[in-house]
């Protein structure tokens, strides 16, 4: 092990379980097995007294506080606060990876609210200032004539794709979704000239999404990208590329805000082109005009969201 000296300036700065990796090799006996502990259960360990982890590792106390003090610790409580500390720091730096630095753990409800509003908010201004309505006019008149549409999304990208799908199946658009490798390369393998493949990818870069479009677009078919990254791969195969105003992000909470995007553009592009099949809106309503669709008709008629409203 290191000088005590060099050991109790690197015990302030390292992180305490690393340290303990770093000496294992030189641990032997009772030592090693209080090291084992630590390593295999540090929040335990973190919330538990020097008697508890001396008897798991069946040795005295006095084994647990020399191993502290070789590590450069004033004894098993500074060591046991190192470790609190540490995983402490790793659940922060967890949940910042993962959820963003914007929402705290603590946060309260209202706070939430706020954050989230707000990023979707500013999702929906960028996409007001960068979806390419020239291209977008494009897509959703040739998916008003298509014989076929095909609509992929994987995963995440899935909700925004799906629903556009349910919402052109009820004006009478003959569209078909596809959400896996299987089905999406047989729905392109049906695809011909006049037909129309395509596919939601927040990220850009998902392989069977890229292959859909590539693999319909060797059909004849017209592809296009719903995506958060114009310079994408699945953006460069598609013939059309709609960037949805928010960069794809590094957390969820700037997921959350892309989706926000993904999905204005996804309801845009579905009623550009139900003002081009006017005549659908009641055409394929199953309980008729008048109706909304959405709703089963109760015994009165009415329909359930009629009765809820």
């Amino acid at each position: 092990m290191d000088h005590p000296s060099t050991a109790a300036n690197r015990a302030g700065k390292a992180n305490p379980l690393q340290q303990i990796v770093d000496a294992m090799p030189e641990c032997r006996g009772a030592a090693r097995r209080v090291a084992e502990i630590i390593l295999a259960s540090p929040e335990k360990v973190a919330g538990s007294s020097i008697t508890w982890l001396a008897e798991a590792a069946k040795t005295s106390p006095a084994t647990v506080t020399r191993l502290a003090e070789q590590l450069g610790f004033d004894g098993y409580p500074a060591l046991r606060t190192a470790i609190a500390m540490e995983r402490g720091r790793a659940a922060q730096s967890s949940w910042e990876s993962d959820i963003g630095s914007a929402i705290q753990p603590n946060d309260r409800p209202d706070q939430v609210l706020r954050v989230l509003a707000g990023t979707a908010a500013n999702a929906l201004r960028n996409a007001l200032a960068e979806i390419d309505l020239e291209a977008i006019t494009k897509v959703a008149e040739a998916i008003a004539v298509a014989h076929r549409v095909h609509i992929y999304g994987e995963w995440g990208d899935a909700i925004p794709a799906q629903e556009l799908a349910i919402r052109l199946l009820r004006i009478g658009i003959p569209v078909w979704f596809h959400d896996g490798n299987q089905a999406s390369r047989i729905g392109a393998g049906l695809l011909a000239p006049g037909d129309v493949a395509l596919a939601v990818s927040r990220a850009g870069q998902e392989p069977t999404g890229i292959d859909f479009l590539r693999l319909s677009g060797e059909r004849g078919a017209l592809t296009v990208a719903i995506t958060g990254e114009p310079q994408s791969k699945i953006a460069k195969t598609a013939a059309i590329a709609l960037y949805t105003g928010t960069r794809n992000g590094e957390n969820w909470t700037e997921f959350f805000a892309g989706r926000a995007s993904d999905t204005l553009t996804a309801g845009l592009l579905f009623v550009l082109v139900a003002q081009r099949v006017p005549k659908h809106m009641t055409a394929f309503n199953p309980y008729g005009p008048g109706h909304p669709v959405g709703g089963e008709p109760s015994a009165s008629g009415s329909t359930d969201g009629e009765e809820r409203r």
